[in-house]
């Protein structure tokens, strides 16, 4: 728990053990978590629930570890031409926010996803449509999970980097007949650098949610993805960084987690090493930066270890 009471959570794998996971997730001070449910980078899904999945449910709310948040596969793009991958892009996601519902979750988080080069107007009709598919298709179930758009970095004909492109999604949307109450938006803190918003000082936080305030209204921002950046600026290139140790650093961070108008919003990471260690090293770190306390320097082999994103779903032997 942060100092104002906001809940910091972590993305952790859940290979190893879902119950270890929450064991995990309070062990190093995360008072939320972050999970994918099943292999991010595969269009398969497994046909029933994991047998842990009680006592997952269990242990989170034994220790207050919440909200618990489910990251979509990374192959999910509503928002590109090709119908094939459309279809299995709502597919996925339909079935990702029903085991959501059944995890106990709040939040599905989503990528916004690439037109391909179709253009910007084409792809956020695009996944306008392809998300009130998915609710038609879900016929009143998982009212409870918000599906969470998260902004992009704009490499690769990516959709959703500046505050006008999430405002023209979301009219689509508005269009398109989707429940909106049912969606809000994720601000990955690198994606915004990678983008181009220097949110590196506390002047560049506030003029960027004011203006995402003004255009959409701060309760829209349901999510933060609290990751530094090894890019630079305006790069559109998407690479996390350890807390404090990259470009963005603490001052711009640490307006993220005090802004007043974002209360309510819930902070997770995804920087590098999660199952090596560092989750517990970057909780402290964001812990330390929220206090006002001065970052120890990363030791110079902390910036080869690996990305934490990869397969982090219940191990095939655990009844999924």
């Amino acid at each position: 728990m942060l100092p104002n009471g906001r809940r910091l959570g972590a993305h952790l794998p859940l290979g190893s053990g879902m119950v270890r996971a929450a064991d995990r997730a309070a062990a190093i001070g995360a008072s939320a978590i972050q999970v994918f449910t099943d292999n991010p980078t595969s269009w398969r899904r497994r046909p029933t629930l994991p047998a842990e999945l009680p006592a997952f449910r269990d242990r989170l709310a034994a220790l207050d570890v919440a909200p618990l948040a489910v990251h979509a596969p990374y192959l999910v793009n509503l928002a590109g031409p090709e119908p094939v991958f459309f279809e299995r892009s709502v597919a996925v996601l339909v079935n990702e926010l029903r085991v959501a519902e059944a995890y106990g979750a709040r939040f599905v988080n989503v990528h916004i996803g690439s037109h391909r080069g179709d253009g910007v107007e084409a792809g956020a009709a695009r996944l306008a449509e392809g998300m009130r598919e998915v609710q038609r298709r879900l016929d009143g179930a998982a009212r409870d999970v918000t599906l969470v758009l998260e902004n992009g970095s704009g490499g690769g004909f990516g959709l959703g980097a500046t505050i006008g492109e999430l405002v023209l999604i979301d009219r689509a949307a508005e269009a398109a007949g989707v429940d909106r109450a049912r969606v809000g938006f994720c601000f990955d803190t690198a994606h915004l650098w990678g983008a181009g918003h220097p949110i590196d000082t506390p002047a560049g936080v506030d003029d960027l949610l004011e203006a995402f305030d003004h255009a959409l209204g701060l309760g829209r921002l349901r999510m933060v993805h609290l990751n530094d950046s090894r890019s630079e600026c305006g790069s559109r290139a998407d690479r996390h960084e350890h807390v404090g140790a990259g470009r963005i650093g603490a001052d711009g961070l640490r307006r993220m987690l005090e802004h007043p108008g974002l209360g309510d919003v819930s902070y997770y990471l995804e920087t590098p090493g999660m199952d090596e260690g560092y989750d517990e090293v970057n909780v402290r770190r964001v812990l330390d930066i929220a206090a006002g306390r001065p970052l120890a320097a990363m030791p110079p082999e902390a910036f080869h270890v690996r990305s934490s994103r990869g397969r982090s779903a219940p191990a095939e032997g655990d009844g999924a």
